[in-house]
């Protein structure tokens, strides 16, 4: 009998777990609670409860290349950080591509997913779901995929600002941010300087009267253009990532911050945090700088107080008169349809093995898919954690002993915090190439650079030295794709064609005679050099020079 497995979350990393089971001859059933694929990516005005929503000019800080499927590139036409209504019409040219929505069952609510009284034999659940019309259902499946991701629940401490009960303005967290017209010359303050934290406070810079950015340690600014101006995370590669485990921490991170320093000088932005670098999730914003510059943007520390309109911070100024509070303070995520046996979630943890599988389950049939912060696409890891899961479940893959699987965990949780400064941010922290390789030795596609060296030196290569795209992971083993090769190869031309919109010619090159000139030169303080005894000779005598030289000339 095919094996039914249940997906929870008909988001990016849903859709990549349908498809992965279509692929191991899997059955999935998605349950998706709202009326749309998407997941994070989908706009709405009105946010939903206990869901992540964005604002109207969400743009991605990954380019295309490296957050597509590894089997299903994003147009060539398409620009290299999309907006999030372009991000939605590549899911559906996937979803339709494969055939993926007829497994989604829409407005359907999980309540509550549970271990059949057999499941130390089978490895069953009991899934029990709730349809819009409020009609409750019980489903029995043989393995479950749960990806609802960490956007879940809004952080929204307020007990860490005094006063914020007397504010007389509006405040709100960031995720009830849609667009900035209604603030339209008032004075603003954008708490938290993380990707959303800083694209509001851009966005709203440009209408306000005045915007304050509060931060409590700073941080490190990237921007999505590099250098030549290719994206920057295309700069990426194996021998960088070589680089970060051999060199010492502080040096790497030294060289990191030379370079963005060189862009513009943190200290002098006021923006410099005492951490380095790679201790915190980096923030992606080309314009910050630019409104800082202008004065649209001023950064100020961490808030005190809150008293009426005013606004007090911890270096002692008050801001009067402050119409808007926004807090971009991040998100809480847990599954509260699963017992807490099962895995459980604490400040932001969650105890998984490869920070998929619950590690002391009797049967490896429950993967939490998604669950992951990288310095990159989410949506490649996900898709690479749903190939590993299917293959697990089908038995194709064993997992380790469970005390193997505790080690894992807790080393990873240790480097983690010896790494990273103290927050629920920084708990599910992966370094992109280094986890997806990780994960794909453990499902048998992980590239092996020396043998094709070997035997394709040109696409080792372009592996070796070239950014990490996922197509890298359909070279070989289960799921290889016979496009894979193709798609690195012109990968660099789907990077260039969204900005060829225009005919730009080359001006022609006119002849110099500079290098020829500099060249004789040389070759006359050369000789000049080695006959310097003979010169006075030479100069009473000018035709012995020439008889000299023309022995070096063609005979006539």
């Amino acid at each position: 009998m095919t094996r039914r497995v249940a997906v929870i979350g008909g988001g990016s990393s849903g859709l990549a777990c349908i498809k992965s089971c279509l692929d191991e001859g899997l059955e999935p059933v998605c349950y998706e609670n709202s009326d749309d694929i998407g997941g994070l990516w989908r706009f709405k005005e009105n946010p939903e409860p206990d869901r992540a929503s964005i604002y109207h000019s969400v743009t991605t800080n990954t380019s295309k290349e490296m957050m597509c499927f590894s089997d299903f590139p994003i147009p060539a036409n398409f620009p290299n950080y999309m907006h999030n209504s372009l991000i939605m019409d590549y899911f559906r040219m996937y979803a339709d591509h494969f055939q993926l929505t007829k497994h989604i069952r829409f407005n359907t609510k999980v309540l509550q997913v549970r271990q059949r009284s057999d499941f130390a034999h089978s490895g069953q659940w009991d899934v029990e779901t709730e349809n819009k019309d409020g009609k409750t259902e019980k489903h029995i499946f043989d393995a479950v995929m749960i990806c609802i991701g960490h956007h879940c629940h809004p952080n929204l401490p307020l007990h860490d600002f005094p006063g914020i009960d007397t504010f007389e303005g509006t405040y709100f967290h960031s995720r009830d941010y849609k667009t900035p017209e209604e603030w339209r010359n008032k004075k603003a303050v954008v708490i938290g300087i993380g990707n959303s934290g800083g694209d509001i406070a851009v966005e709203l810079s440009r209408v306000t009267k005045q915007l304050y950015l509060s931060t409590r340690r700073g941080a490190w600014i990237m921007n999505r253009v590099g250098d030549n101006g290719f994206p920057l995370d295309l700069h990426f590669n194996r021998v960088l990532d070589f680089l970060r485990l051999i060199l010492p921490f502080g040096v790497y991170c030294g060289l990191g911050e030379r370079q963005l320093n060189q862009r513009f000088d943190h200290a002098l932005y006021n923006l410099k945090p005492k951490h380095r670098l790679f201790s915190q999730h980096p923030t992606v914003n080309d314009e910050l700088p630019n409104r800082i510059l202008s004065g649209t943007v001023q950064v100020k520390p961490n808030i005190c107080r809150l008293q009426g309109s005013s606004v007090e911070f911890d270096d002692g100024s008050v801001v009067e008169d402050v119409d808007l509070v926004v807090f971009a303070t991040g998100y809480r995520f847990s599954f509260p349809f699963l017992a807490s046996h099962v895995t459980s979630v604490s400040g932001n943890k969650a105890s998984l093995y490869k920070y998929v599988f619950p590690p002391e389950m009797e049967r490896p049939t429950l993967a939490i898919i998604g669950l992951v912060q990288p310095l990159g696409a989410i949506m490649t890891i996900s898709e690479m954690q749903a190939r590993w899961a299917t293959r697990v479940f089908k038995g194709c893959t064993k997992l380790p002993s469970v005390p193997s699987m505790l080690k894992d965990v807790q080393c990873k949780q240790e480097t983690m915090a010896k790494r990273y400064v103290p927050s629920q941010r920084h708990t599910i922290q992966v370094d992109y190439l280094n986890y997806m390789d990780e994960i794909a030795g453990l499902l048998g596609v992980r590239p092996n650079i020396p043998r094709l060296l070997l035997t394709d030196p040109r696409l080792g290569l372009k592996v070796l030295f070239g950014p990490g795209t996922p197509y890298q992971y359909r070279l070989k083993g289960p799921g290889k794709w016979a496009g894979a090769r193709q798609a690195i190869f012109t990968q660099w031309e789907r990077v260039a064609q969204p900005m060829q919109t225009r005919p730009c010619d080359d001006p022609k090159t006119k002849r110099s005679f500079m290098w020829p000139l500099i060249l004789s030169a040389a070759v006359v303080g050369w000789a000049a050099y080695v006959n310097r005894n003979n010169f006075p000779a030479y100069l009473q005598d000018p035709t012995a020079l020439l008889d000299k030289m023309k022995v070096y000339l063609p005979a006539q």
